[in-house]
């Protein structure tokens, strides 16, 4: 019961998150309107894409301080899930925007940004496939998921909050911090949150539990064959 308790309160709190997001009243804002149930959903994604890229990059690190393929396998699948997270992130935002900005893709700061640092991650894992080396491909993602890590905070967060952009919390305009205000969407919102990350942690450990359990397999097929 100990191992899956956290689990548990991330089926509790998303299951909460969908009935909520959907059925409690929020507040009536022009343009905005109901859209604004996104907050829900299209935030807490690229807060669990942030905490997931940053886990990737700590593994990647302690891989180059530690070398071994616990430490690869960890940083390659929270970068793996973290850019699912990344594609819902985009794909939300581009939902919310349609209703908002009149078209999914309206090219701004905060889209582009986005849209650049989600390549860039894109490029870590061609990077690791055109490298056959086991040790070399490693090493050599371990120190780009650092330029990654390094690379997305400004386009994500610094970037856009200093050119003009209709993207809420930047350019001037308000964040929906302004919005939520209402205590009804704060009872959402925060569970939400914590939900969408342990959801995300919850599927990269059973990715990495698989590739453990593959290696372990490959390995006792070479004793056999030796």
């Amino acid at each position: 019961m100990k191992a899956i308790w956290w689990k548990v309160i991330s089926v509790i709190l998303l299951g909460y998150t969908i009935v909520g997001g959907l059925l409690i009243d929020v507040p009536r804002l022009n343009i905005v309107n109901e859209t604004i149930r996104a907050l829900y959903f299209h935030v807490p994604m690229w807060f669990g894409m942030v905490v997931l890229f940053l886990t990737s990059c700590i593994y990647g690190i302690k891989y180059l301080h530690e070398p071994n393929f616990k430490n690869d396998v960890y940083s390659v699948e929270f970068a793996n899930v973290g850019l699912v997270f990344g594609v819902l992130g985009i794909v939300t935002g581009m939902i919310w925007a349609n209703y908002t900005w009149g078209s999914p893709w309206h090219g701004d700061p905060k889209q582009n940004g986005a849209a650049i640092a989600l390549l860039v991650y894109l490029a870590y894992f061609i990077l690791r496939g055109s490298v056959n080396n086991e040790e070399q491909r490693a090493r050599l993602s371990a120190v780009y998921n650092i330029f990654a890590f390094v690379a997305m905070i400004p386009l994500l967060f610094i970037i856009p909050r200093m050119t003009s952009s209709m993207h809420p919390g930047n350019g001037g305009n308000p964040g929906f911090n302004t919005y939520d205000l209402d205590s009804r969407m704060r009872m959402v919102f925060y569970p939400a949150v914590i939900g969408w990350i342990l959801l995300g942690v919850w599927i990269t450990t059973l990715r990495i539990r698989m590739r453990l359990v593959e290696e372990k397999i490959n390995d006792l097929e070479d004793e056999k064959n030796s």
